[in-house]
């Protein structure tokens, strides 16, 4: 189906990217705010990733590769991004609590918490990486394809990503530790 739609679109059907662009926003969104840590960030990301897909359309060679093509124009766009705002602004959400919480909830939300600091330190071709690996599913031959890149940077960019987040977890313990036992 996408096949088709792809080559309607690339002969000016509007109608018809309209539908593929409404297909894969949900997951270049996801892709985006994984790789940049900004809902704001993520969407114009996508925004301009469409517009370039749109005006670059007639050019793709594959049809069948629109998606990857898509993903591609969408991690260039968050390097791009995060280019612009080189350092990350902290955000704090105030989560209402309605309830008590379940201590389950509570250790959820301190992992996740953890994971998020952890993340918001790697550099953004580690972050990126490692969101296409583990968050799309992607194996490291389909991430160097999707990006360009020789499959050697892409297992070299997932190993010092792991080693980074490892490294930066295990850091955090040893500070929440230490002042735990003063």
């Amino acid at each position: 189906m996408d096949r088709d739609l792809v080559v309607r679109a690339q002969g000016g059907d509007r109608d018809a990217f309209g539908v593929l662009a409404r297909s894969h926003a949900d997951r270049m969104f996801a892709i985006g705010q994984r790789i940049l840590r900004d809902s704001g960030l993520a969407e114009d990301a996508m925004q301009v990733s469409l517009v370039a897909a749109w005006r670059q359309l007639p050019a793709l060679r594959d049809p069948e590769k629109f998606g990857a093509w898509l993903t591609k124009l969408l991690v260039h766009e968050c390097y791009a991004e995060s280019r612009k705002r080189s350092r990350m602004n902290a955000q704090i959400r105030v989560v209402p609590m309605t309830e008590a919480t379940a201590s389950d909830d509570i250790l959820a939300f301190i992992d996740r918490d953890e994971l998020e600091r952890g993340f918001r330190r790697l550099p953004v071709d580690q972050r990126t990486v490692l969101v296409l690996h583990h968050f799309v599913g992607l194996e490291p031959a389909e991430i160097a394809e999707t990006l360009g890149l020789p499959p050697g940077t892409v297992r070299s960019r997932l190993h010092y990503g792991h080693r980074a987040m490892r490294a930066v977890l295990e850091a955090d313990a040893r500070t929440a530790a230490g002042r735990a036992a003063r």
